[in-house]
């Protein structure tokens, strides 16, 4: 068992009460990170694709850009090649249902039980841009959020910074798990705009702090000399953005990468949209930081929830599966295409991920009414 300090809600006040509580090792770390405190281990299986022994740096590199490439927008195709991809596209939506036609099926699901919303931030509430820093919600999306939070306990699950991601999301009453949640922190005592009242929940990765602002200024350097190249320190991780880089100089960007990683093993190279991500080689993911958010609100167990996250990335796939091997709660993936995934439903773009959030609004008001 170990104690950790979380703050859980009191159901009566509304307000964060910051408690200690004994975790079990088990639901959190591998039970070898968990006897020798310090030292973590990667998962065994961790995107296979790009982590396995090749025949050379080459073929290593390759893949990657392949992977990278992958993830680039749809390029002009022949009509014959659309029209294959337009079938896809149905069988997709088939198995992938839009959350906003399924609405009511979802809202059913949640009969006597206790919606919790979680939602990613870039793709998802906010569109995916070329600068990192210019990310930001339309005010019609930060109100829509702002109402979710008043009805449903809200987490922004992101693989940014704490500070960058609630400088853009501006609301004090929600959970933030930022840096693929390595770093959790609760609502404040009083629901206003004031950052200095909220508490940490948990960081799991702190020991890793001196490590990766080391290689954040070494990739810094390293990196510079690639046109488009955009190093991003996320506390506990790095971003190395692609975004703006000449596909030609992809295996290039890479190759440093990775020439500055093989001198840190306890750091794992993963990638996401457009973007290489750099992070301790921690048993923990979203998926993770969604089980202790559960926990933490004293779900952990309980049937009587129905968590909902909404996500666009790759990252937010160790959170679908978590969903979807726990027969609980529903996952929506927010893509225009076809892409492997572990969710349930899909939204097509931010836009329709406010329409969704107003309409679990507009139905949890109704519910409320008084009935005469």
């Amino acid at each position: 068992m170990t104690n950790q300090n979380v703050l859980v809600p009191d159901t009566k006040s509304g307000i964060g009460l910051k408690i200690t509580v004994m975790l079990p090792n088990s639901s959190i770390f591998s039970p070898a990170a968990a006897a020798a405190p310090g030292k973590y281990f990667a998962p065994k299986k961790v995107m296979k694709r790009l982590e396995t022994t090749t025949d050379g740096a080459g073929t290593k590199i390759n893949a990657w850009v392949d992977s990278m490439r992958d993830s680039s927008p749809t390029r002009v195709k022949s009509s014959a090649s659309t029209l294959s991809e337009t079938e896809e596209q149905r069988s997709w939506i088939a198995r992938h249902p839009s959350a906003l036609g399924k609405f009511e099926e979802i809202v059913k699901a949640s009969k006597g039980k206790k919606i919790v919303m979680f939602l990613d931030y870039d793709g998802t509430l906010a569109p995916i841009v070329s600068d990192p820093d210019q990310a930001f919600m339309t005010n019609e999306m930060r109100e829509a959020v702002r109402d979710i939070a008043r009805y449903f306990p809200t987490a922004i699950v992101t693989g940014r910074c704490r500070d960058k991601v609630f400088s853009f999301v501006k609301l004090a009453g929600l959970y933030y798990a930022a840096s693929h949640g390595m770093d959790i922190e609760g609502p404040p005592k009083k629901r206003k705009y004031k950052k200095g009242n909220q508490g940490v929940l948990f960081q799991p990765a702190s020991e890793f702090l001196p490590m990766i602002d080391e290689v954040y200024k070494t990739l810094l350097e390293k990196t510079k000399s690639i046109p488009g190249a955009l190093v991003e320190n996320n506390k506990f991780c790095l971003s190395v953005h692609f975004r703006c880089v000449d596909e030609k100089r992809w295996g290039g960007l890479v190759e440093q990468v990775r020439l500055v990683l093989n001198q840190y093993p306890k750091l794992k190279l993963t990638q996401g949209r457009k973007v290489l991500e750099i992070r301790p080689t921690i048993k923990w993911d979203k998926g993770r930081a969604l089980e202790f958010l559960l926990e933490a609100l004293g779900y952990a167990n309980s049937k009587d929830v129905l968590p909902i996250y909404i996500g666009d990335d790759r990252t937010d796939e160790d959170a679908f599966k978590v969903l979807r091997d726990r027969g609980q709660g529903f996952g929506i993936l927010v893509s225009k295409v076809p892409k492997e995934t572990n969710a349930s439903y899909s939204l097509q773009e931010p836009s329709e991920v406010k329409d969704f959030l107003r309409l679990l609004v507009e139905w949890k008001r109704l519910c409320l009414r008084p009935q005469y």
